[in-house]
């Protein structure tokens, strides 16, 4: 597997007395799938938060490709090539499909956005195409006329991610991809994902549903209560008494 993309050494994060993230230390090597897992509180969405600016560590730093992340605005973290999906899909609800992906197209492109403007652009041009490209990728191109608040949650999902493959991103940040979906619905964002994989992009997956861990990482880190208590591969994850203890009371993933 490939070098390392995203470093993190030493994270911590306080919440008046409450600490979230206590001395985190991760590596993400370049082209893997790296599953964060752990009970609910464990701090994993709080981490991701501190990967995209949204949230600045108090002690620690976050590296990615060689660059502090620390400091940096969100969307210059986005231009950077980190992109997100959210644990609750964020998309513009009253807008077509194809408008939806070509948004953050043109972001990518020009490194800012203007709502105003974008509409009346590049109707068949580059951006279009591309946009038009990626909703076939994920399996939505016959959709793209479509209102996207009328979509049903797993292809709300399907779009949110083609929002993010359209900025051709290097990290991909996936927060629970699979959270309310049907097993259905769940068995093709594996198989997306894994069609992504072949793209060589970076994954960070935060998931509940072992299936999709199990599945698609190639490592595993495993939070409780704000720290890694272990990582590995997923085999060596599954026997681990530890994880067993933290994660599932003692029951065996």
């Amino acid at each position: 597997m490939g070098m390392g993309i995203l470093d993190v050494q030493g994270v911590c994060k306080d919440f008046g007395g409450l600490r979230a993230l206590n001395q985190v230390n991760l590596q993400v090597r370049e082209g893997t799938v790296h599953a964060i897992i752990g009970p609910n509180g464990a701090g994993k969405s709080t981490l991701l938060n501190c990967f995209v600016g949204r949230l600045k560590p108090d002690t620690g730093s976050v590296t990615f490709n060689g660059k502090s992340l620390l400091g940096i605005n969100p969307h210059e973290i986005n231009q950077a090539g980190v992109a997100r999906v959210f644990q609750t899909p964020e998309i513009f609800a009253d807008l077509s499909l194809i408008e939806n992906v070509k948004i953050p197209a043109f972001a990518k492109r020009d490194g800012a956005f203007r709502l105003d403007l974008w509409s009346r652009v590049d109707t068949h041009g580059e951006v279009t195409d591309h946009a038009e490209a990626v909703l076939e990728d994920v399996g939505l191109a016959d959709k793209r006329h479509m209102h996207a608040g009328s979509l049903s949650r797993g292809d709300k999902r399907r779009l949110e991610l083609a929002m993010c493959l359209v900025q051709d991103p290097k990290l991909l940040l996936l927060d629970e991809p699979t959270a309310g979906m049907s097993r259905a619905d769940t068995n093709a964002t594996i198989d997306l994902l894994q069609r992504i994989g072949e793209r060589g992009i970076t994954k960070i997956v935060i998931e509940h549903d072992m299936t999709v861990v199990f599945t698609l990482a190639h490592t595993i880190s495993v939070m409780a209560q704000g720290t890694v208590i272990a990582e590995g591969e997923p085999e060596a994850i599954k026997g681990n008494p530890k994880v067993q203890e933290a994660y599932l009371g003692g029951a065996h993933l």
